[in-house]
């Protein structure tokens, strides 16, 4: 195991890595930009750097800056977290060459498996069911009629690289498609410095199930469930569960199943993330990995008892996981993102000061957040605050506890979006396991958050 590790990212997932180090009996070196050095993660580790001004392209985003704190304090590991350089190929063998060990998958894992339209093309080779949709990039808007002829419409034009949401259109008609390709384009070189697209089949009104895995690198793949992430706002995911209410036990054992063969046929290592659409027959299709940890990470910690961040750590370290296959949920879990936005004023983002804060307990409740009294949230990051996590033995006995921690939880001084997750698990649609990722948009007069009302008991 190793000695010392570095937390390249900051806030809540920086403090989750820390505490997972504090239990394996490793010391956790903070990397903080000027603007977090009040930050939680900071004080809690046992050692940090300031690797430059709030800008993220000047701090943690800094390849050479974030190496060089690893290296002056004596690191063995690198753990990236999620975001920032999570996916970065080139930062992972920046790590190698500078004899750190990146906590994830290869360089050559991220370059294959990153590319969603050559991702796609691994998975159907590994027996995974995809999309219809073109074999891989496609130049100009002429090849994408071509596959659209092909295919049919709706579609949807989707870029390579990133993920969010971003560089991706539903196109309708045929009038629509230049305008839409032009625009994820940009949007996508704008984003992530490639604005390469692929086309595909629309499958409307889906649920997003993803499947969380982790490989050793010693042949063991362990499947921990499903997570149904359908609850969403433009490709943004805002709850999630496990497991979901779409799946049967037998559905739920054959696409683990799936999973674990494609992941051992690719040799995949570390913590992943494999993600599909079902369509409403229950016909399931491969979308994209993530080759890191997930935000929603903690869901199917919850249901199987599983630490992924230390298992991340321990393959990193050379250990083989003590089971492998797949894992059956136990209970029911959810996790709701309490983010620094103002839903009634179209989620804008909100900086500013926590006056006060009360946060929730009791059985089956987990906050995950770098939130206290007095932090000042700074306006140049992502507005994720905090992570509530609820189990239960049974989903209504989940959306029960979720309430109740809910309303249990209070942060003053920014607005949030807690009071949206309490409209939502007040809806019968959602009560009754009865959605899509159309489900706000179709519900959204109906929640008092998004129209003007208020969710307050």
């Amino acid at each position: 195991m190793f000695r010392r590790l570095l937390v390249a990212n900051r806030g809540e997932i920086a403090l989750r890595v820390i505490r997972a180090c504090h239990e394996l009996d490793v010391e956790a070196v903070a990397v903080y930009s000027t603007a977090d050095k009040n930050c939680l993660h900071v004080r809690r580790a046992d050692h940090a750097v300031c690797i430059g001004p709030p800008a993220p392209q000047h701090s943690y985003l800094s390849v050479p800056s974030v190496i060089a704190a690893g290296k002056i304090t004596g690191c063995e590991a690198v753990h990236p977290g999620y975001g920032f350089l999570a996916e970065n190929a080139l930062f992972a063998r920046t790590c190698e060459e500078q004899e750190l060990v990146f906590i994830g998958p290869t360089p050559e894992s991220m370059d294959r498996l990153g590319d969603k339209s050559l991702a796609k093309h691994i998975m159907k080779e590994a027996g995974l069911p995809t999309i219809p949709g073109s074999d891989g990039p496609v130049p100009d808007v002429a090849c994408a009629l071509s596959v659209a002829a092909q295919v049919g419409f709706p579609l949807m034009v989707k870029a390579v690289a990133g993920g969010g949401g971003r560089g991706m259109r539903l196109v309708e008609r045929e009038d629509q498609l230049e305008r839409a390709f032009m625009a994820a384009s940009a949007e996508a070189k704008a984003a992530f410095g490639n604005g390469d697209l692929y086309v595909e089949k629309a499958i409307i009104d889906p649920h997003h199930i993803e499947i969380q895995v982790l490989g050793d690198g010693h042949g063991g793949v362990l499947t921990l469930g499903e997570r149904d992430c359908s609850v969403q706002r433009r490709h943004q995911k805002v709850i999630e569960e496990s497991p979901s209410p779409l799946l049967d036990a037998a559905r739920r054992d054959r696409l683990q199943e799936l999973v674990r063969h494609a992941c051992g046929r690719v040799g995949y290592v570390s913590a992943g993330t494999l993600e599909f659409l079902a369509d409403h027959d229950k016909n399931f299709y491969f979308m994209e990995m993530n080759t890191r940890v997930q935000v929603e990470h903690p869901v199917s910690e919850m249901v199987t008892g599983v630490d992924v961040i230390q298992e991340q750590i321990r393959i990193a370290a050379g250990e083989p996981l003590l089971t492998t296959g797949s894992l059956t949920p136990w209970g029911h879990s959810m996790e709701f993102r309490i983010n620094a936005e103002d839903p009634a004023n179209g989620f804008l983002p909100r900086a500013g000061r926590i006056e006060q804060m009360t946060l929730p307990g009791g059985p089956g409740v987990r906050l995950d957040t770098h939130l206290y009294a007095g932090y000042v949230v700074p306006p140049y990051y992502d507005s994720l605050l905090a992570k509530l996590v609820v189990w239960g033995r049974d989903r209504s006995s989940c959306i029960a506890r979720g309430l109740r921690a809910l309303n249990e939880l209070e942060i003053v001084g920014i607005p949030t979006t807690r009071d949206l997750h309490r409209d939502i698990l007040r809806h019968p649609a959602f009560r009754e396991g009865r959605f899509s990722t159309s489900f706000l948009e179709e519900a959204k007069l109906e929640l008092p958050t998004l129209c003007g009302g208020s969710s307050h008991d």
